[in-house]
């Protein structure tokens, strides 16, 4: 089979895309430190650099001193080039934030959802409303995209379609609702574990790791498999479902239809309910957070509520074990809400149950550690998506259009 041929404007893509994620994610550099990073003649990278900067995607960071002759300029990615929004939609409700280039954020609107109003009408009713608050609230004229993380497995073909069991979702071809909502920004849609595990490996506890697992554990269980620096997606792009993996044959019924899932352990609600059987009664709250938290807080007095945290924090260890051996990560990293909340007070445990049940080799060689984004990860990681594009393309992922309704930020019905 003949090679694909390299067209002039596949290499002009190419130069602009390498130069401009040097930039975002080591910058600010100058022209020289660019050439010899990528291996791009200077000739190259002064013309790539032009067009950049006359684009106003690239800026000047101030000088930096040379040896000998004049101090060269320092250039880094203008981060008031244009906005991004990251949605993440969970179980409970919908987070919608807005972010500049360089991931502050500027702007962030929640909707709570009951179970009852998960359905998809509903939920893009919240996040069209959310994307209409935050824009109006941060004055933003220049959106790029916005990014949407979702609480189950999304399959990109002719269209988008959502398999998300937990909130009742099959086959719903989110893009299209929102477009029939009248959302006309480029839209990008994943997976939240994935979204999540995209923020930690660019700005959080995954930064610098070619090979790692990012885990989260809230009302549900996921994870992000990072293999040499890219996100394993498998053939439909639901690799990942970690919390969907056998822990227990024939064990405790899940919500995805299976039994002895490591979500019907581990997941925030299963926690809960393990607790209220072992009590009585459940724990005081009216969401899942505020009773989670005061299960947290009684396992300072109650041997009942303790044994119920250490057992949660074995099954989280034995489930890192199982990513251990089978992924042979150089770092796992432990988020989500409830799995914040537990790695922060039994982090310890969690490890020595993971040593216990990996293999010693590859386990003496994983760091595990905490998630340092909090419970903006999923949404950060969202918003990286239009970024991702714009870094990819070297170019703004907005298609030009007659007119000006994506230019001035328009788009959302």
């Amino acid at each position: 089979m003949a090679s694909k041929r390299t067209t002039v404007r596949d290499l002009r893509r190419h130069n602009r895309s390498l130069l401009l994620s040097k930039l975002y994610f080591d910058g600010p550099l100058s022209r020289h430190e660019l050439s010899g990073l990528t291996g791009l003649s200077a000739a190259t990278v002064s013309n790539v650099t032009g067009e950049l900067a006359q684009e106003r995607l690239i800026t000047e960071a101030g000088l930096v001193e040379s040896d000998g002759g004049r101090p060269r300029v320092l250039l880094r990615v203008d981060p008031g080039y244009g906005q991004v929004a990251g949605v993440d939609i969970g179980e409970t409700g919908v987070r919608v934030e807005l972010f500049d280039l360089a991931m502050r954020p500027l702007a962030t609107v929640e909707h709570e959802l009951s179970p009852a109003r998960t359905e998809p009408r509903a939920v893009v009713e919240a996040v069209v409303s959310g994307l209409n608050e935050v824009l109006a609230c941060a004055g933003a004229d220049t959106v790029l995209g916005v990014g949407v993380g979702v609480p189950g497995a999304v399959e990109h073909g002719e269209q988008v379609l959502v398999h998300a069991p937990t909130i009742g979702w099959e086959s719903v071809a989110l893009t299209a609702e929102l477009r029939a909502a009248g959302v006309t920004l480029p839209l990008f849609v994943d997976n939240g574990a994935k979204t999540q595990g995209q923020a930690e490996m660019w700005f959080g506890a995954g930064r610098g790791a070619r090979h790692a697992v990012i885990v989260l554990v809230g009302s549900g269980v996921g994870a992000a498999v990072i293999a040499d620096g890219v996100t394993y997606r498998g053939s439909t792009s639901s690799a990942g479902e970690w919390g969907h993996t056998t822990i227990v044959y024939g064990g405790a019924a899940c919500r995805c239809g299976s039994r002895g899932c490591l979500e019907a352990y581990l997941g925030a609600e299963a926690v809960l309910a393990r607790y209220r059987r072992a009590r009585g009664k459940a724990a005081p709250g009216d969401s899942e957070q505020e009773q989670f938290a005061a299960l947290l807080s009684a396992a300072e007095k109650s041997k009942t509520a303790q044994r119920v945290l250490e057992e949660t924090a074995g099954y989280l260890g034995a489930g890192i074990a199982n990513l251990i051996n089978l992924f042979n990560p150089e770092r796992i990293v432990v988020g989500g809400w409830a799995g914040l909340a537990l790695g922060e007070r039994l982090l310890p445990l969690i490890r020595e149950t993971a040593g216990a049940h990996a293999l010693r080799h590859p386990f003496g060689r994983t760091s595990i550690e905490l998630a340092r984004l909090g419970l903006d990860a999923v949404a950060t990681g969202a918003a990286t998506l239009p970024v991702a594009a714009l870094l990819e393309q070297g170019a703004d992922p907005r298609p030009p259009v007659k007119g000006d309704a994506l230019a001035s930020g328009a788009g959302v019905g």
